[in-house]
């Protein structure tokens, strides 16, 4: 098919029933991978990778692959906000209303405020999944026009650890590597990232590159024997927040064996003295013992990361032309912590230590977590940064950027940093922030201590929430309701995790509203309320500051003020952009971007040196105690992205991991009297939760991993703010580090007990896709009801749609409390969500024991199906009711014995649901395991046998490391089994 690039034009307009293709970009992480967007006339019809695109290759995630049905027409409506809403007081739900009474309402609402109060009581928290033409526009409203400091954004939650770890060491915030790199390097050291799961794609290029050169070695640091760590050929399970201490410990055992390179630290560097003095204070047994690893695994890995061949003698220099190359990969395990620009200082100490840097193949490169966190860090939208990389304290940068949008004489823009994601709600809980500004983020599901968050949200006078997405749940906090265009509606540029920068392109325009006109770009909405805002206060310009007609025109002004900067990408333009994505700096005259940086040893400082840093060890902000022995652990799941608004609409992304559930050690679990499935409560010192326990061997004794996806959209429990549960942050510390001010959200101490809730609700419906996403949402009050309680889609049996014609999906909802809830109405809310209030169902009733059961029947011709039930007090027959509605078989049994809630009915062969592997093509992980039994051979040969039967893995390769996982445990299972045959 002959590729399209649509622009803005009326043949664009124009509705067709042509397939048309649009190159554009991926929405979720900081890969930055090429999509191709088809669409038949105003509707996505398919997505696949761009083969063209540098970041991907063509290959595509499941996340991405999917993208397509999060845009299908019914799940739109379910869950997208389309039209402005405004509540005009806190006891009235938001009502629908014009763009013009919306925009006139925000811009009256935040000039009296600033009125009263002074720009500092306004603050705005913005996102990394905005484009940069938004975070630029949104920017310029908040600190050139209202004159506030307080902006920042959620990659203070991801990159802001990173951003400082690189300034202070080597002078600028710019990743010295591209992903090329993992093709010239000799030792991969991952570092505080499952990249196999939250970067898919670029952990197949790594693939690749193994296969390719097997030499390659890879270590992976981390607490948990993630898919990433199980390919690793050294795993070092370092204990929770113990980095420092192991990157200290690895130097001082360089140091030792002459490994460092003396001369590139002469030439180029600065500080080694004080660090070298600090190291010696870290010996291999003291580090050994602090980070729970093995002292010959600590040499192993020095050398390694030092680059010394095999057999090279001791005590004799390594020249660097003949040191192995080293790439460290690192992400939220380092920068989620109260010492996380320690944790990136010293790794990049590592580096450079080493002279592992400025070169193919080595370096330090922070793996990006949103897809333009880097975009928004570049234009200034942080509390601590300014547009360019520029510096807020300096004089000379801030009148650069007044100069530039225009500001009158006298005016300047706030001389000192604004609060941080976490220190702005906490001001807004006490009253000192009057104004938040929410745009693309969900603060009231992802930020730490939920306690203070929801207070702030309710304290405050003015919550305006630009949003994309109806369901998420700050959203329910909001005095205004601005509806943004999303995905594929929407032109501009991102730039990925190698400086990359990439067209964002609309391949369809904004579904309508219900009044007519539906969501706006989100840098049009903040330029709207700029021009509005800016005839309501004081001068601070001349002319119009926000007088933009197109993304193309905020991009322009954007450029102009990264020329002379590390960054300069004046030479770009988006003619040049529509020719392929390109890396930055890209200057005038400019022929390409540069991939790597630093390779004539010249850094981004003052004197052109990079800085070793000697930062000491500190323990995690909250450690494990008697009372709280328990490190909790939090993470990604492989198909889900952030809090879900777009790839919780997509019921097979649940096939992997199907509900909100807590990983312990078996030991762990035995030693507490614990069985798989059991619910637990996990208590920190600032809220519990609920949920199912599930026994983990690649967790460590005393540790938990709950992902960090499940907020309250989809686990309750009676802790709650305004019947909205509070999710896995209910419990996360909002400590921070004090260097780059992103909060502890890797380790939380909490304690684990049984909880002790015998009286259940289990219910399973199919349902309209529309109708299920929004019995969802209906549902979320409920969830409140509950000690525990948890509702999500259902992935189709086999991974794959049951039945795409009918364009149905299966909801779950399953509750447990001590006893009857007392609300009378919980029932009738339940049975009605999920249709089960109906005159055609089978019901049984015993109201004084709590006991209810319903069942909803379809009959097709001479056969009947399960298509709903719901079993409250006793619901021991929950398994095979559930796998019987999923699997869409005939019913064999009289209705009446599937009211009994019997255990297990006699004769009734029904295999329970097994668990999503390969969600491309819907392999079961029981398929794979019944395929391995007949095979033999190598690891490597089963595996090719096993792709080569099921195709599993053949497709995105994102379950590429299970099956390998799978493989040899099958292998391990089967010489297990011989030997016990062949004992006497």
């Amino acid at each position: 098919m002959d590729i399209e690039t649509v622009t803005d034009s009326p043949a664009r307009r124009a509705a067709d029933e042509t397939v048309r293709v649009t190159r554009s970009t991926c929405p979720y992480c900081g890969v930055g991978c090429g999509v191709l967007i088809e669409s038949r006339g105003a509707r996505i019809v398919g997505v696949r990778g761009d083969p063209d695109h540098p970041a991907n290759h063509g290959r595509l995630c499941t996340k991405g692959s999917t993208l397509h049905l999060s845009a299908e027409p019914s799940r739109q409506a379910a869950t997208r906000l389309l039209q402005p809403m405004l509540r005009h007081d806190r006891a009235s739900p938001p009502a629908t209303t014009s763009w013009d009474a919306a925009l006139d309402h925000t811009a009256q609402r935040l000039a009296d405020i600033v009125q009263r109060h002074g720009p500092q009581a306004v603050g705005f928290y913005v996102s990394g999944q905005l484009l940069t033409e938004d975070y630029y526009v949104l920017h310029k409203l908040a600190r050139g026009l209202i004159g506030t400091p307080h902006i920042d954004s959620n990659s203070r939650l991801c990159m802001s650890s990173a951003v400082v770890g690189y300034k202070q060491t080597l002078g600028a915030d710019a990743v010295p590597t591209c992903y090329e790199d993992l093709d010239h390097a000799d030792c991969v050291f991952i570092a505080g990232s499952n990249t196999a799961w939250a970067h898919p794609v670029l952990f197949r290029r790594l693939d690749a590159a193994r296969a390719r050169r097997p030499s390659m070695r890879v270590i992976v640091v981390d607490p948990r024997r993630t898919d990433t760590a199980s390919v690793a050929d050294l795993h070092l399970a370092l204990q929770p927040g113990t980095d420092v201490m192991l990157w200290h410990g690895l130097l001082h055992l360089m140091i030792r064996h002459g490994w460092i390179d003396a001369d590139y630290l002469a030439a180029h560097t600065q500080g080694f003295a004080e660090l070298r003095a600090l190291v010696q204070d870290y010996p291999p047994e003291l580090v050994a013992q602090v980070c729970g690893l093995q002292p010959d695994d600590l040499l192993t890995a020095a050398r390694w990361f030092a680059g010394v061949p095999d057999g090279w003698p001791a005590g004799v220099a390594l020249p660097r032309a003949q040191r192995l190359r080293t790439l460290s990969l690192y992400c939220q395990g380092l920068n989620q912590s109260s010492s996380g620009t320690a944790k990136n200082v010293g790794l990049i100490n590592l580096h450079l230590a080493c002279g592992q840097i400025g070169r193919a193949g080595a370096g330090p490169f922070s793996l990006t977590g949103q897809p333009n966190a880097m975009g928004g860090r570049e234009v200034g939208a942080m509390a601590t940064l300014l547009s360019g990389h520029r510096d807020i304290a300096n004089p000379r940068d801030r009148a650069e950027i007044a100069a530039l949008w225009g500001l009158l004489p006298g005016v300047d823009l706030p001389a000192q940093a604004g609060l941080t994601a976490v220190e702005m709600f906490e001001a807004a809980a006490q009253g000192r922030l009057k104004a938040l500004w929410i745009a693309c983020t969900n603060p009231a599901q992802s930020l730490p201590d939920q306690t203070t968050v929801r207070r702030a949200l309710r304290q405050v006078e003015f919550v305006v929430v630009q949003e994309a997405y109806a369901t998420a749940t700050t959203c329910a906090w909001a005095d205004v309701l601005l509806p943004a265009a999303t995905w594929a509606e929407k032109e501009g540029t991102v730039t990925n995790s190698e400086r990359r920068i990439s067209r964002v392109r609309a391949a369809v325009p904004p579904p309508a509203g219900p009044l007519g006109e539906g969501p706006w770009p989100d840098w049009r909405i903040a330029a709207a309320v700029g021009q509005r805002l800016q005839a309501l206060l004081p001068p601070r310009a001349g002319g119009s500051m926000f007088a933009y007609a197109t993304a193309e025109e905020v991009w322009n002004e954007h450029r102009r003020s990264t020329i002379g900067r590390d960054l300069d990408i004046g030479g770009l333009s988006y003619a040049l952009l529509e020719h392929g994505p390109q890396q930055w700096p890209y200057p005038v005259g400019a022929a390409q971007g540069r991939p790597r940086l630093y390779e004539d040893g010249r850094f981004a400082t003052a004197d052109g040196r990079a800085r070793l840093l000697a930062l000491p060890y500190e323990s995690p902000a909250e450690e494990r105690d008697e009372r709280y022995p328990y490190a909790l652990l939090t993470g990604r799941l492989r198909d889900q992205w952030h809090g879900m608004t777009r790839t919780g609409t997509v019921e097979s992304l649940f096939g992997h991991a199907a509900e909100p559930c807590v990983d312990l050690h078996p030991q762990d679990m035995a030693e507490a009297g614990l069985t798989d499935g059991d619910l637990v409560r996990v208590r920190s010192r600032r809220g519990q939760i609920v949920l199912p326990a599930r026994p983990s061997p690649d967790v460590g004794r005393r540790q938990c991993f709950i992902p960090m996806h499940w907020g309250g959209e989809y686990l309750g429990g009676l802790h709650a703010d305004e019947g909205l549960a509070r999710g896995v942050n209910a419990l996360t510390v909002p400590a921070t580090c004090p260097r780059s001010r992103q909060p502890e959200l890797k380790h939380t101490a909490v304690r684990i007990e049984a909880a002790h809730l015998p009286w259940q609700v289990h219910a399973m419906a199919w349902l309209p896709a529309g109708e299920a996403l929004r019995a969802q949402q209906a549902l979320r009050p409920l969830l409140a009801q509950f000690e525990y309680a948890a509702c999500v889609p259902v992935a189709p049996s086999g991974g794959v749609a049951t039945a795409p014609e009918e364009n149905v999906v299966a909801l779950w909802f399953k509750a447990a409390h001590p006893a009857p809830p007392p609300q009378p109405d919980w029932l009738a809310q339940l049975g009605q969500a999920l249709q089960l209030e109906v005159a055609d169902i089978a019901r049984y009733d015993d109201a004084p024991r709590g006991q209810h059961r319903r069942l909803r029947l379809q009959r097709l011709g001479d056969e009947v199906r399960l298509q709903a039930f719901l079993l409250a007090g006793q619901a021991r027959s929950r398994a095979w009711l559930g796998a019987l509605l999923r699997q869409r078989q005939a019913l064999t049994l009289p209705v009446a014995m599937l009211l009994m809630d019997l255990p297990d009915p006699v004769g009734l062969q029904i295999k329970p649901a097994s668990r999503t592997v390969c969600n491309c093509l819907g392999v079961t992980e029981a398929a794979i395991t019944t395929t391995l039994e007949g095979l033999t051979g190598t690891a490597e040969e089963r595996l090719r046998a096993l792709q080569a039967s099921l195709r599993c893995g053949t497709q995105c390769g994102s379950c590429v490391p299970e099956l390998r996982r799978l493989v040899t445990a099958a292998g391990l299972s089967t010489v297990a089994a011989v030997a016990t045959e062949t004992q006497p």
